[in-house]
């Protein structure tokens, strides 16, 4: 509810503050293959460019294109489908394009610099995907995103106070990893398991990690031998879609997933959901508006020559000038509503 006219607060100072700035004029030519969000037209042309198109990055993506309609971008879209060499070939066209800045959704952290290579002197925005070199940041590449640390710490404080409240203090788990190697699943790994440390739980492997890929299919598919051969006490997911395959991986063989604690991460629809049917325990929010918002109004802001974070309702890291931290917050049935 609050969460919500918040936003439109940010849309309404968004709009005020880029119209006040900027002329109209029509949008101008479009990278081919991409979708256009602009009406009217600031005279700034912007590609967000996506990893891929699941359901949370459909949601960011929504909400960037929400935000050019409301402050006048040009905005075109494209998806490279998990392809990085696809990915870099988009940034290369939006150049040739004349694009005036470019949002890039990585598809592999890793490459964060050849995209800052790509792009050339046209301004880079990272979203959600921290890069695996932060050096590569400075004044014509920035990041907005949310502190995945902070993401599983607040898995580990509820496990813990849960444990807890039944005596336990050593448990075993079973963990669904992301894609291996990136940072968002490096540090939502190391984050949860940190947080039950510091608050008193020894956290041991029921079964070595998952790697699921953040997909529910490959989650269930990959949990369902060890839901009936393998003695556990709480399930973490790095992601709110591989939670749900277990929930779905235990339905299939009769067993409760009220029985054990069950944590995502993205506080998605469907995740949302099975909070409210208790199949889930908790969830932790990542404010998909937030992003897709926050990294349109950077790439304005870069464009103008304005500091990053202004019009975005957030503020940039207390060390790096060059990151909008969107931050994470615990979902959890009593709150759950909240997020509707």
């Amino acid at each position: 509810m609050k969460r919500r006219i918040f936003a439109g607060f940010i849309a309404s100072a968004m709009m005020v503050s880029m119209l006040a700035g900027c002329g109209s004029s029509d949008g101008g030519e479009q990278p081919q293959g991409g979708e256009s969000g602009a009406e009217g037209g600031s005279g700034h042309k912007v590609t967000l460019i996506m990893s891929q198109r699941d359901e949370w990055l459909s949601e960011m993506e929504a909400a960037a294109q929400a935000a050019a309609k409301d402050i006048g971008i040009d905005l075109t879209t494209q998806d490279a489908n998990s392809d990085t060499s696809k990915m870099i070939q988009y940034i290369e066209s939006s150049v040739t394009a004349g694009e005036d800045a470019i949002i890039v959704n990585m598809v592999d952290p890793e490459t964060a610099a050849q995209c800052v290579e790509a792009a050339g002197e046209v301004p880079v925005v990272f979203v959600n995907r921290f890069p695996g070199d932060p050096s590569v940041l400075n004044e014509k590449a920035v990041y907005v995103g949310s502190d995945e640390m902070t993401s599983g710490a607040f898995q580990g404080e509820y496990l813990a106070k849960y444990f807890k409240d039944q005596g336990k203090t050593e448990i075993s788990y079973l963990m669904l990893n992301g894609i291996l190697g990136q940072t968002s699943t490096t540090n939502r790994t190391a984050s949860v398991l940190k947080a039950l440390e510091d608050n008193g739980i020894k956290a041991t492997e029921a079964a070595a990690p998952l790697a699921a890929n953040y997909d529910r299919s490959e989650a269930l598919d990959m949990i369902s031998p060890l839901l009936t051969t393998t003695e556990y006490d709480c399930i973490i997911s790095n992601n709110d879609a591989m939670a749900l395959g277990a929930v779905e991986a235990m339905m299939q063989q009769g067993l409760d997933p009220k029985s054990v604690p069950i944590v995502g991460i993205d506080a998605t629809a469907d995740g949302r959901q099975a909070i409210k049917d208790g199949t889930l325990a908790m969830t932790v929010f990542q404010n998909a508006e937030g992003q897709g918002r926050a990294s349109l109004q950077a790439a304005a802001n870069l464009i103008d020559g304005k500091p990053i974070a202004d019009g975005t309702g957030y503020e940039v890291d207390d060390e790096n000038e060059f990151i909008i931290w969107v931050p994470f917050e615990p979902v959890t049935i009593d709150n759950v509503a909240d997020y509707d």
